[in-house]
């Protein structure tokens, strides 16, 4: 029994010694925080509404006793015209808290756009308890980077690093004021790089597990070295705080915002007019691609830049004036840090031919195209093999598609339903074909044979996309 014992503890020693070792000394982040506590600052925004919702204690938040117990617990002061403060009156002020931190001596300081847009004041307060009222010098929506400027000189300014050296298991330290509670600092790790969010295009943002918390929005993550790689933007939340996925702009995207800001008060971007989806291996099988790089075109704005450059719908874009699109979050970058006016190289594949397309990048609107969808009750016909019960657009409805044809959704069941195709949906094509007529549509899919899956082009409100959809038998 002793031999065993002896021959086990010998085992356990000999595979510590010969297994890697990951352990390393814990950070210590004390000298962070002295040396750049004060490049972080504290931001308080008020809003002055004209509305008949004065009379409400929180303006659109009826009948929400949670969230009107939010607001109160975190410091939203009742306003004069606010119930209990006398008579109403015609004004209301509503107040916010965020962060931001100091990029010039000379009083230039970066935050989010959500935290100081459509401020009617905005009050910068510095670790030293001074205050100051700020300039709203310009506002990016698309990357949430806003640049305030306040009049002061001297001021302690923040290193700027490289996000691109950044490592996935990196420590990094936030600084900010969660819930008004100023200079609080928290650290974790970058969890991963580039992520892509829903509805955010233009930022590859770096995602952590630091604690971020409302009032942190704007302000600084760190590295060790002390330097600023990112701005804390975003968190994924289900209770309102922390869950450990907290989002963060990379600084090289902001500080390209920043001086665009500074030297023309806007951003200028490049543009193609389209609508772009990921393209999954569903619909990868259906255009006969052996994978899935690539963005896939859903839609082509009418005598917009793509459009006059030869772009269709269906399309798989790979490679955009040399640099190759693997996700259809490329993309958006790509021509997005593009000059207006330039001709760019599109390398796309078209029903598995590769082709070589020249496109003159257009400026972005600011606002976007809106195309409305009329979706009157009309007879109803039979469904067809997938589930689809189609009528044809009125040219009303034609018109607001700038005359294209479409197939109107009256009702979806099986195949279609599943894949999530839905009533009032427009269908513009099968695959790579335009769609020309019920008759027409109801032909292609009944040509088709059962497991094999189509690729359907729905266009829902503003947005146009493929739906992969496997037809049963």
């Amino acid at each position: 029994m002793i031999k065993q014992w002896i021959a086990v503890i010998g085992l356990s020693l000999l595979t510590s010694i010969n297994s890697p070792v990951y352990a390393k000394e814990l950070p210590d982040f004390t000298e962070l925080a002295e040396k750049h506590g004060a490049e972080v600052v504290n931001i308080s925004v008020t809003q002055i509404s004209h509305n008949e919702a004065a009379n409400m204690p929180f303006p659109g938040m009826e009948g929400d006793d949670q969230m009107q117990e939010f607001f109160k617990r975190f410091g939203i002061p009742l306003m004069p015209g606010m119930p209990g403060q006398g008579s109403p009156q015609p004004d209301y002020k509503s107040q916010s808290l965020g962060s931001g931190f100091i990029i010039s001596s000379d009083g230039y300081i970066l935050t989010n756009a959500h935290v100081v847009n459509e401020a009617d004041e905005v009050i910068i307060k510095l670790s030293d308890k001074r205050e100051f009222k700020a300039k709203i010098i310009g506002v990016d929506k698309r990357t949430d980077v806003a640049l305030v400027k306040i009049e002061a000189t001297g001021l302690p300014k923040v290193t700027v690093g490289d996000p691109a050296k950044l490592k996935v298991g990196e420590w990094v330290a936030a600084i900010g004021s969660p819930f008004g509670l100023e200079n609080t600092m928290t650290a974790g790790i970058v969890s991963a790089k580039g992520r892509a969010l829903p509805q955010e295009n233009f930022v590859p943002f770096i995602q952590t597990d630091v604690a971020i918390n409302p009032g942190n929005s704007g302000g600084p993550l760190f590295n060790l070295a002390g330097e600023v790689v990112g701005i804390n933007s975003q968190i994924y939340s289900r209770s309102g705080g922390s869950m450990g996925l907290s989002f963060s702009i990379p600084i090289d995207v902001a500080i390209d915002v920043s001086n665009q800001l500074k030297a023309n008060g806007k951003i200028t971007r490049g543009w193609l007019g389209i609508a772009i989806q990921e393209l999954t291996k569903d619909l990868a099988e259906s255009f006969g691609m052996k994978n899935t790089n690539g963005a896939l075109i859903a839609g082509v704005e009418k005598n917009g830049p793509a459009d006059k450059g030869g772009l269709e719908a269906g399309d798989v874009i790979t490679k955009f004036d040399g640099k190759a699109i693997a996700a259809s979050s490329d993309l958006p970058r790509a021509v997005g840090a593009s000059k207006p006016g330039k001709i760019a190289a599109v390398e796309i594949l078209r029903k598995g031919s590769a082709k070589t397309l020249n496109i003159g990048v257009g400026e972005m609107p600011t606002d976007a195209t809106e195309i409305a969808q009329n979706s009157k009750a009309a007879p109803k016909a039979e469904a067809n093999k997938i589930g689809l019960t189609l009528r044809e657009l009125t040219a009303a409805q034609k018109k607001k598609l700038n005359g294209k044809n479409g197939l109107l959704v009256q009702e979806s069941t099986g195949a279609a339903a599943q894949a999530g195709i839905r009533r009032g949906d427009v269908i513009l094509g099968l695959n790579n074909s335009e769609t020309q007529s019920v008759e027409q549509f109801n032909k292609q899919i009944n040509a088709v044979s059962a497991g094999k899956t189509v690729a359907v082009l729905v266009q829902r409100g503003d947005n146009t996309l493929y739906v992969p959809i496997k037809v049963s038998k």
